[in-house]
């Protein structure tokens, strides 16, 4: 290997690496956490999330709506509604307010609740103050550090870069310089019996090297997220000649209309009658005059599986609707629906989200065993005699 390319790829990995290491470790840790949360949280707080009692008929939307508002401080309104195609499971309200200037993670959140509803009693199992909820908390450290939109958002954003051109100079730097027998089996093979330096640079070059292809895939998930140009400029060049989705819009009518129970009832029950044979539901109410229901149904346990629709909340008359297998839809556009999965590894079922939580958790011990090598190495060299007057 051309020895000026594999020396530029070490300065790189070495830098990039001190100045981003904690960032790493941070952003890894809190991803380990957050790779099972539904799971734990249901196994945590079961009663939150699930009935005691299963009845024939659930109570309508509209009602169970203005259950969780009437729950709520300060009259808030919800915003979305959570449902499940599991009859034992609740309905979950969010009412959610951000101020994207905000520098710190309790500013960032103006206000954030959630209201469990038992939905064949309307009864409010819990009103939660998601703000202080452990996950979500975890959640911001591991999208902005607790440090907000503006600040936070772009130090991650740029770690996250970082993390890229140091896992692609890693692997040049992982190749040997010569291949032989002892090279091929220092490349792929953790020597055990070896002095604990050798063993830890060994972990740090061959864990490394198993896990930099989900850490890849991690990583431009996050880079779409962290950056609209890029995320554009992807979408774009893959969907070529595709026609660009129209955005949907409630026509605003010029004599009176449904009211807004009956119109959300409406939309409610054409979901459940999409969800029978799906696993869950997200229904957004309209933020403006000329906003709509938007309902995503997903269905199963990747989130790009789903089929979306917009409803006139005027009419509840359906405006569009999408699903995931349709044919016209843009490669770059299916991509980009596909970014949640490719970064949790749902998109590879339970055995992905499995192996993204191992490679995690190695790339949260890389910055630890890549600066004791550096430190070791530094030890090492010697010392410039002074020379004699």
């Amino acid at each position: 290997m051309n020895s000026v390319l594999r020396k530029t790829a070490y300065q790189l990995h070495l830098w990039l690496g001190l100045t981003s290491g904690l960032i790493v470790v941070i952003m890894a840790v809190t991803g380990c956490i957050l790779a099972f949360e539904k799971e734990l949280k249901h196994a945590i707080n079961p009663e939150k999330y699930f009935v005691k009692t299963v009845k024939k008929e659930k109570l309508s939307f509209s009602v169970l709506k203005t259950k969780a508002e009437q729950a709520l401080p300060d009259s808030l309104k919800v915003s979305r509604v959570e449902i499940s195609s599991d009859p034992t499971r609740n309905y979950a309200f969010r009412s959610l307010k951000m101020n994207d200037q905000a520098l710190t993670y309790w500013d960032t959140y103006i206000y954030y609740y959630r209201v469990y509803i038992d939905p064949y009693t309307g009864k409010v199992l819990e009103v939660e103050n998601a703000k202080n909820d452990f996950f979500e908390i975890v959640m911001d450290l591991h999208r902005r550090l607790l440090l907000g939109e503006k600040i936070g958002k772009t130090i991650t954003g740029y770690s996250t870069l970082i993390l890229m051109i140091m896992l692609v100079s890693g692997l040049v730097i992982w190749f040997p310089r010569k291949m032989n027998k002892k090279a091929l089996k220092g490349m792929f093979f953790i020597k055990t019996s070896a002095k604990w330096k050798r063993v830890n640079y060994d972990m740090h070059n061959v864990l490394g090297f198993y896990t930099v292809i989900p850490l890849l895939l991690i990583v431009y998930a996050a880079l779409i997220w962290n950056f609209e140009v890029f995320d554009k400029w992807m979408k774009n060049t893959l969907n070529g000649k595709a026609k660009t989705d129209q955005k949907a819009k409630s026509t605003i009518p010029s004599e009176g209309s449904s009211k807004p129970g009956n119109i959300l009832d409406m939309v409610g029950n054409r979901v459940e009658k999409s969800l029978a044979d799906k696993k869950s539901a997200l229904i957004t109410f309209p933020k403006t005059n000329e906003g709509t229901y938007y309902a995503e149904v997903t269905y199963g346990n990747k989130q790009y599986q789903n089929e979306q629709f917009n409803f006139d909340q005027y009419s509840g008359r359906i405006l569009k609707h999408q699903d995931y297998k349709d044919k016209n839809i843009g490669y770059g556009t299916a991509l980009r629906a596909r970014n949640y999965d490719l970064h949790m590894g749902s998109i590879f079922g339970l055995t992905g989200r499995i192996l993204y939580f191992f490679a995690a958790m190695i790339a949260a011990s890389l910055p630890i065993t890549g600066f004791i090598i550096y430190l070791n190495r530094k030890k090492k060299k010697p010392k410039k005699k002074k020379a004699n007057l």
